[in-house]
Parts: structure tokens; C-alpha cells; sequence
């Protein structure tokens, strides 16, 4: 009995998330249908690939070998199919695209309206996260191809620069800092560039009183338009909201690259060289 894509999937978000509820839940099936599916992948496997106890799941020897080749298996038969695909004249097929969520919404809305009308049987499959954990998974065979912030040089990848991108601190310009004894910073914590801006700014002794957290940058920009604190943000995040924000004077500025990123081996892929020249499109 040959293992199902999708069991494979079930498999590797409960190996990554190692709690049943939560896999469940990321994956949108229930509970019950992923522990059937990860009882018929242990017998297509003829092992056990999780230790179960009441509080906790953990993996077996068996599990961890398996969850190491697994997304190698996805993506061998991801490209297989795109390679058959390619063989075609027409683009189509699925595509894992995978970008920041603000990168997302600064790029894709300038690209994705004519590729898809261009070429209505391609399929994308759109993953959002920090572009860290995005170059991880290119790099893994999940996502097929990124578009990435500062990427680390990789001898599998083809990296190509898009533009540059600063990071510093943004406000209303009605914003007054010196005006309360309440400066408030909005960012988010897990971003490389805030950290070493929140580092910069304690250097410089600027202090802030109180810190709100947000993994969403434009919910940042808002706040920030509204007057509610200090955001740290990307410029092209801050611009979108145009007279609404400012530059706050004096604050540290991180330089960013902002690229895209795939494997060598999906080059020749039709459908992923259709997406490369619509993002070659704007760096024109």
C-alpha cells in the first residue's frame, strides 16, 4: 500500500505542530479524519510514527526518518507533475508561492490579476510567514518559490535582488513624542529588524514606556496613523498610507534587500518562469 499526498501533508503539519487540535485545525479537517489518516499512514508504513500520551504527541525513531525524506517525496512528485506539465505549451499546474504576508500585499496585487487572466489553468497556492522560515522551506521542497527579505546565500537557490527596502520608525505627524511621558513602540518583536532597531534605540537611551505587539505590519501602520504610538515598519508599508505617516526624526534605519528565490532544478518549469518574468516586470 503506497502512502497517500495527502496522509503525507496530515503527517508532516502534525510532526511540525506535534499537537493533534492544532494540526487539525491548520490543516481544516477534524480531529477524528487526522488521526484515522495518520493511522492508515503508520500502516502503509508498517510502524509507528508518534508516541501518544494524554498531554503531549512526540516522534517515534520511525517518524523522524520518515518526516526527513517526506518533503522530499511531496516535492519530487510536485515536480513530476510540473515537469509533465511543462512538456505542454500550456502554463499550468499548482504553484506553492510563498512571502511575508506585507510583502504580499505590496507585490502580488501588481502581478497576479494578468498572470492569472493570461493564463487561466495555473494555480497558485499562496503561504504566508517571515521570510526566514519562507527561504527554510524552499529550500525543503514546500514552497516552490518566494519572494524573501534579506535571504542568506544558498548553494541550492537562485537568488535574485528586486529592490531595496528600509525598516525604521514611523508616525503620525501630529504624533508628539515630547508631548506625553506615555511613548508607545508598535512593532513586531520576531522580526530581525526590529530587534535590532529596539537595540539601536536603547543605545541611543530612547526610551519607550509601554510596547504593543503585532505580527501584522499594517495593522501597525494604522495604529501608528492614528496617532496610538511609534511603529516600526518597512517604507513601503508606511507609504501605502501616504500623508499619514512620517519618518520620526533620529531613528535608526535598517537597510533591507527584498529578492526572489527558488530552486535550481524548477528553472525550467513553465509555470514558474511565467511568475519570475511577472515579478522581472516591476523591477524594470
Amino acid at each position: 500500500m503506497i502512502a497517500s499526498y495527502s496522509d503525507l501533508q496530515y503527517f508532516i503539519e502534525l510532526a511540525q505542530t506535534l499537537n493533534f487540535s492544532r494540526a487539525s485545525e491548520r490543516i481544516g479537517i477534524s480531529q477524528p479524519s487526522l488521526s484515522v489518516a495518520i493511522k492508515r499512514l503508520e500502516f502503509s508504513i508498517g510502524a509507528e510514527l508518534f508516541i501518544r500520551s494524554k498531554h503531549k504527541v512526540l516522534l517515534t525513531p520511525a517518524g523522524k526518518n520518515l518526516l526527513t525524506h517526506s518533503k522530499q517525496l511531496l516535492q519530487l512528485w510536485n515536480k513530476t507533475k510540473a515537469n509533465c506539465l511543462a512538456s505542454q505549451d500550456e502554463v499550468q499546474g499548482d504553484i506553492i508561492f510563498g512571502c511575508h504576508h506585507s510583502v504580499a500585499l505590496t507585490i502580488l496585487p501588481k502581478i497576479l490579476p494578468a498572470l492569472l487572466k493570461t493564463y487561466p489553468k495555473l494555480g497558485l497556492q499562496l503561504k504566508h510567514d517571515l521570510s526566514r522560515k519562507i527561504a527554510e522551506e524552499i529550500i525543503d521542497y514546500t514552497i516552490d518559490i518566494g519572494i524573501v527579505v534579506n535571504p542568506i546565500k544558498h548553494p541550492d537557490l537562485i537568488i535574485k535582488k528586486m529592490y531595496d527596502d528600509e525598516v525604521s520608525c514611523w508616525q503620525s505627524p501630529s504624533f508628539d513624542a515630547n508631548a506625553t511621558q506615555d511613548n508607545i513602540i508598535i512593532c513586531d518583536p520576531n522580526l530581525t529588524q526590529t530587534q535590532w532597531i529596539l537595540k539601536k534605540l536603547k543605545n541611543k537611551n530612547i526610551k519607550y514606556t509601554r510596547m504593543i505587539t503585532t505580527s501584522n505590519l499594517e495593522v501597525a501602520a494604522s495604529l501608528a496613523a492614528q496617532g496610538t504610538g511609534i511603529a516600526i515598519l518597512p517604507s513601503k508599508v508606511a507609504e501605502s498610507y501616504q500623508s499619514a505617516l512620517k519618518p520620526s526624526p533620529h531613528a535608526p534605519i535598517y537597510h533591507d534587500e527584498i529578492c526572489f528565490a527558488y530552486r535550481h532544478e524548477n528553472r525550467n518549469i513553465k509555470a514558474i518562469q511565467v511568475i519570475i518574468g511577472a515579478i522581472k516586470g516591476l523591477m524594470v
